[in-house]
């Protein structure tokens, strides 16, 4: 399905471009407008949306999930391009999060305040996610290795010990949806608790993996090995090895059209979250996993004609049925990360034809023509959702610096 070739050449709309020179445009290009253009100097931190035309919506409620995404892209780019610019970005994103969504109490952090860093008032808001304490592990763990200090270091252990004393199901080991999931749905958060959910699981994974490679501790391997048997027992179908993303609240099986959901972005993202662990020194059986969920992925999950082709879908049923035929931004970047593990692992052409493929779809189709981006497009390529969203410029960091790191687009900027 390659469409780019080895090359990557990306044709039409401002210019036309390769791999690397999108790249280089991300780097020196995007990052420096988007830190000036999406910093709050007024009162801290960053906005969680722009507009795709720039335009910053200012009067949105700033969430710990922004936050600690933004400390954590900041500090991933900076440690490869030594740019004060980032640096200071997420020294910025750091004091946010720690001064206004921080609980001291527990060393938690609640979902969102107010643009100034007061509560919101809504009671929603103060709730504590798994979702959101994974981001904010993930980042400090990368921000400790630019900024090392004992303040820090405090930081990320009581952050782990809420998630593991508050978050976590005793029993089962799968983590709670939030810190109200206990109470018995007379709470706050009690909507969501009707099913539980693969996407905190497969993000604390994530933020153990960064935890161990960014200090050396083999204790952060044994807590990721731990939430992967937690996935292994409750999240992957035995029928065709694809991610389930909801369980039912006592993690049975959950009914209905949440029971068949899978996400196109979710196989590709465990696929790469399994290769990264093998290359750590996880149990190389776990490669086994990463390929069935690709297989499923190119089986059923990408788009096959048309402007979109070979885009990945939002969502397919577990039989491979078209779910959702529309296409968000950051799908493309999982798949694209997930090409990337495969060429490092077997070093074969078209997986670096795909990642270049990629490459291609995420800056022409959700970059190009705008000052910012947009998040949504359908099959012609048509936007359903103009918005500029600031959490998924990590997704787009991780994609870039990806393919950076095995070789397939040089890094031409220099830092």
């Amino acid at each position: 399905m390659a469409t780019g070739g080895a090359q990557g050449i990306v044709k039409g709309g401002d210019a036309e471009r390769t791999a690397p020179e999108w790249a280089a445009w991300f780097h020196g290009t995007l990052m420096p407008w988007w830190l000036e253009q999406a910093q709050d100097t007024l009162h801290g931190g960053f906005f969680d949306r722009l507009t795709e035309d720039g335009l910053v919506q200012a009067d949105d409620p700033k969430s710990t999930l922004v936050q600690a995404r933004l400390l954590f892209t900041l500090s991933h780019l900076y440690l490869r391009k030594r740019d004060d610019r980032l640096l200071d970005g997420a020294n910025a994103a750091h004091r946010f999060l720690t001064e206004h969504l921080r609980d001291p109490q527990d060393g938690g952090y609640v979902r969102a305040v107010d643009r100034t860093g007061r509560p919101s008032g809504l009671a929603t808001d103060r709730v504590k996610r798994s979702y959101d304490q994974s981001f904010v592990l993930l980042a400090l763990s990368t921000y400790q290795r630019v900024e090392p200090s004992k303040t820090l270091a405090d930081q990320l252990r009581e952050c782990w010990s809420f998630i593991e004393n508050r978050l976590t199901d005793p029993e089962t080991g799968a983590l709670y949806e939030d810190d109200t999931f206990h109470l018995g749905g007379h709470d706050a958060g009690a909507a969501t608790h009707a099913l539980r959910t693969q996407n905190p699981h497969m993000h604390m994974f994530e933020a153990l993996l960064q935890a161990y490679e960014m200090t050396g501790d083999a204790m952060w391997m044994r807590r990721a090995e731990d939430v992967l048997a937690v996935v292994r027992r409750h999240f992957i179908d035995p029928e065709n090895g694809t991610i389930i993303e909801f369980r039912a609240a006592d993690l049975s099986p959950a009914k209905g059209r949440d029971g068949s959901l899978r996400e196109i972005g979710h196989q590709c993202e465990w696929s790469w979250l399994l290769d990264r662990y093998v290359r750590l020194g996880g149990h190389a059986d776990a490669l086994a996993l990463a390929d069935r969920m690709m297989d499923f992925a190119e089986r059923f999950g990408f788009h096959p004609e048309g402007p979109m082709k070979g885009a990945a879908y939002d969502e397919v049923h577990s039989d491979g049925r078209v779910m959702t035929d529309t296409m968000l931004l950051w799908p493309q970047t999982e798949a694209g990360k997930a090409y990337v593990a495969r060429f490092e692992r077997l070093g074969h052409g078209a997986d670096a034809d795909r990642a270049h493929d990629f490459m291609r779809i995420v800056f022409q189709t959700y970059f190009a023509g705008r000052k910012a981006w947009r998040n949504r497009v359908d099959g012609t390529g048509t936007t359903l959702q103009a918005e500029a969203l600031s959490r998924l410029l990590y997704h787009v960091a991780v994609f870039v610096t990806e393919g950076e790191r095995v070789g397939l687009w040089p890094d031409r900027t220099t830092g």
